[in-house]
């Protein structure tokens, strides 16, 4: 161990008479400490109700969208297998026929999209409410059955009134011309399924049918309204779009998640940045601290330092004491900080649902935000940025107290000594 490590740790642990400088250095780490707790557990809390909401939207939303600009998709096979040998990064290529309707049931009416599609999509991975609990696809596609089915929401067949294995009329705005006049479009469904899909808000403007329904249905023989393409993960959603846009082109249109919802995860992304500076300003005012805890001691030490410098040490050999006492300082607080951030980050579910029960009260109401455990994921990146900010400001907090400590003068210091 080099001399300046030994003075610096042994600078840390006061004499009787100097209390107060070792209060100081322990408010210092504390400060440490809970600012970069403080910014973990945000970082990571923000995340996940990033990533939650990020769910919710692709829950029933494809990761990118192919359609037709003016009309429908004729020849939707072939670009169904052009798109899915366009990127190694798709996983699936979907048709679907889609048409806004209303659905009349009990003199209540629901406005939907309602949606034709095929067997195996991402919707069935969802948990339905059917009859005797059959599989909802079974139901769906069963060309026995005298009635075709259709699958709705919670919130839809709530205002409906309407439950599982009755029938609803859907009214697309098509119309028929009969002797007397035109007539709107309507057919029975029954309803095989109902799903709650978190968040609630998509709920209301979805219903499915199958998609060779829909195609009779709305005109659209051996049509599609568009290709829904899947790919490995959603963060390749924008890279899968551009390469689908130089694979389709003029009039086919290419949209990702990120094009059709990317203002409302930016803001996020923005509240989250500005959460990060807010709370880097507890790390600030600690460092103050560790800059305090400095210049006093360069105040309470300047006959060692005189000494020091009087057989021989350099003035870089004593910046160097005081930058490594302030570096102790910053970096136990960040380390107990990272360690307290991480154990909160990864147990923050469990924490709040124990304040719930101790406490008596609703901190996290599960309904109002659509999940079902509090939100909390740990990225790296966010901790490795922290433990980064920390680290540097408190470094930044020494320089001036070490500064000041390397330009004394050991004559002047010793004068009246």
């Amino acid at each position: 161990m080099s001399y300046e490590w030994f003075v610096s740790l042994r600078y840390l642990r006061a004499k009787r008479k100097q209390t107060f400088i070792s209060v100081i250095s322990f408010i210092s780490i504390a400060g440490v400490t809970l600012g970069v707790a403080a910014l973990i557990v945000v970082l990571a809390v923000m995340t996940g109700f990033h990533d939650g909401v990020r769910q919710q939207i692709l829950g029933n939303i494809p990761h990118v969208l192919i359609q037709k600009q003016g009309t429908e998709i004729s020849d939707y096979p072939k670009a169904v297998e052009k798109a899915l040998s366009s990127s190694p990064h798709v996983t699936a290529a979907t048709p679907f026929v889609s048409k806004e309707a209303m659905l009349l049931s009990k003199r209540n009416v629901a406005a939907v999209n309602v949606k034709g599609i095929e067997q195996g999509n991402k919707i069935f991975r969802q948990k339905f409410l059917t009859q005797e609990d059959r599989d909802v696809q079974e139901l769906l596609f069963d060309t026995a059955a005298t009635m075709p089915g259709i699958i709705i929401g919670l919130d839809t067949a709530t205002s409906l009134g309407i439950a599982v294995g009755e029938s609803v009329n859907v009214i697309p705005p098509m119309f028929n011309i009969t002797p007397f006049g035109m007539i709107p479009k309507m057919k029975p469904f029954r309803v095989v399924g109902i799903f709650s899909q978190r968040g609630g808000f998509l709920d209301t403007y979805f219903g499915y049918i199958s998609l060779g329904q829909a195609q009779h249905f709305f005109d659209a023989e051996n049509q599609a309204t568009g290709i829904e393409i899947e790919v490995d993960s959603f963060d390749h959603a924008n890279q899968v779009a551009s390469e689908l846009r130089q694979a389709f082109g003029y009039p086919y249109v290419v949209r990702s998640w990120e094009d059709m919802f990317g203002s409302f995860l930016s803001a996020l992304k923005l509240e989250k940045l500005g959460l990060f500076i807010v709370l880097g300003i507890i790390v600030l005012v600690a460092a103050f601290n560790i800059a305090t805890t400095l210049i006093m001691v360069v105040m309470e030490k300047h006959k060692d330092i005189a000494i020091l410098k009087a057989i021989g040490a350099t003035s870089k050999s004593v910046m160097k004491i005081f930058v490594l006492e302030g570096l102790i300082i910053g970096v136990l607080g960040t380390s107990l900080g990272t360690s307290l951030g991480l154990l909160f980050a990864k147990n923050a579910d469990p924490i709040i649902k124990g304040l719930e029960r101790m406490l008596g009260i609703r901190i996290f109401d599960q309904a109002v935000y659509g999940m079902d455990r509090f939100p909390s994921v740990v990225n790296p990146g966010d901790v490795v940025a922290v433990v980064a900010v920390a680290l540097t400001i408190s470094l930044l907090a020494t320089i001036y107290p070490a500064w000041r400590a390397a330009r004394m003068d050991p004559a002047e210091a010793l004068r009246y000594d």
